[in-house]
């Protein structure tokens, strides 16, 4: 049978009550339980020096001797966890198998599972008391997807065990603004909906990181999170709520990031749309390892250059498309396209798309964005 053997004499205390609370140790004649009786000798000699003279119990007694081995009941009865991590069970027939707290004085077997041979109950009042310096408060964020807020949780916890846990109210001001900051360091920049504003100012600023180097900042998610403080900190409202943080905050934050005199060159350096001949605003895109500008062919008739951007000295990768806007051909040389490709592109494209324009020389046409007008 489990138990902590104490002597019936010198607790100074009532014996009746330690017999109580205590049951014996297998063999009163193993090493181990001799043992067990002499260990709990000298702390009862111990206790009744105290100043009150109360009695003790044994678990209060056992504690300071294994202070990593106080152990809370977890799962099916009789299945405990203790403070340094270790798992160890009982008997499920066992008294002890019930208790919430023990603490635990002799143990054998494997670390996860094993078997309590000496033990006694105690009181969480008591552990508290006991072991006051070596429990700690710690406050954790955590995002709450549905609701997109943070929420704070604090766990008392002694070692491996939690004491107790408790939901605190929402934070407020710079405490706020530091939970929001934790939320994303643990789990992403995918917690921020960037927007179509904030989203295309930061794949423009990549490309110009990419292609041109420093001073452009790196806008990757690493870097962001890495410098969170510098760039997202500063433009946040004291709110635990990321339904706060909008498009227009986020692409504060990002040209906070580009040096004074750069940020008035990257419209020049990276613009956001393209103006064809045919008088349309055509987006280009920044998402791959080139600008990419996708626009009907029709729309750049007349035009001998090859589009590009940063002065002038970069390309654009045309995705040119159909009237349809289904890709037709990618190209970096739009002149020799025109001089090349087009013709087996007219033929094709005439025959599939017949109420529009396909000139033997596009560029001798006039650019538009139109179908041709009936009866022509």
């Amino acid at each position: 049978m489990l138990a902590v053997l104490l002597t019936e004499r010198g607790l100074g205390g009532d014996g009746a009550d330690l017999e109580r609370r205590l049951m014996r140790f297998r063999s009163e004649r193993s090493p181990r339980a001799t043992a067990a009786r002499q260990l709990a000798e000298r702390l009862a000699k111990q206790a009744s020096g105290s100043r009150n003279n109360e009695p003790a119990s044994a678990g209060a007694l056992l504690i300071h001797a294994w202070p990593d081995r106080v152990a809370k009941a977890r799962g099916e009865r009789g299945r405990f966890v203790l403070a340094n991590g270790s798992g160890a069970m009982l008997d499920a027939a066992d008294p002890l198998a019930g208790e919430t707290w023990l603490v635990v004085a002799d143990l054998q077997g494997k670390a996860q599972n094993a078997r309590v041979t000496a033990a006694a109950p105690i009181d969480e009042t008591d552990i508290r008391a006991a072991l006051a310096d070596k429990i700690e408060t710690r406050r954790e964020a955590s995002f709450d997807h549905e609701k997109r807020a943070v929420r704070v949780r604090e766990t008392v916890r002694l070692g491996a065990i939690a004491l107790s846990e408790r939901m605190l109210p929402a934070p407020t001001g710079a405490d706020a603004d530091r939970a929001i900051l934790d939320a994303l360091r643990q789990h992403g920049l995918s917690l921020l909906e960037w927007g179509k504003e904030a989203e295309t100012l930061r794949q423009r600023l990549g490309w110009l990181h990419r292609g041109l180097g420093a001073p452009w900042p790196d806008v990757s998610d690493t870097a962001l999170v890495e410098r969170l403080d510098d760039w997202l900190l500063p433009f946040l409202s004291g709110a635990a709520s990321f339904s706060t943080i909008n498009s227009g905050t986020l692409s504060s934050g990002l040209m906070a990031l580009v040096p004074h005199d750069l940020q008035r060159k990257i419209d020049t350096l990276a613009p956001t749309h393209f103006y064809a001949p045919s008088g349309s605003h055509v987006p280009i895109r920044y998402d791959g390892e080139w600008p990419v500008l996708a626009v009907r062919v029709q729309e750049l008739f007349g035009l001998d250059r090859h589009p590009s951007i940063a002065n002038g000295t970069v390309p654009m990768t045309l995705e040119l498309l159909s009237p349809a806007h289904r890709p037709i051909q990618t190209t970096r040389d739009l002149p020799g396209f025109w001089r090349g490709s087009w013709a087996d592109v007219r033929a094709d494209m005439r025959g599939r798309y017949p109420r529009h324009v396909w000139p033997e020389n596009p560029l001798l046409a006039t650019a538009t964005d139109r179908a041709k007008p009936r009866g022509t």
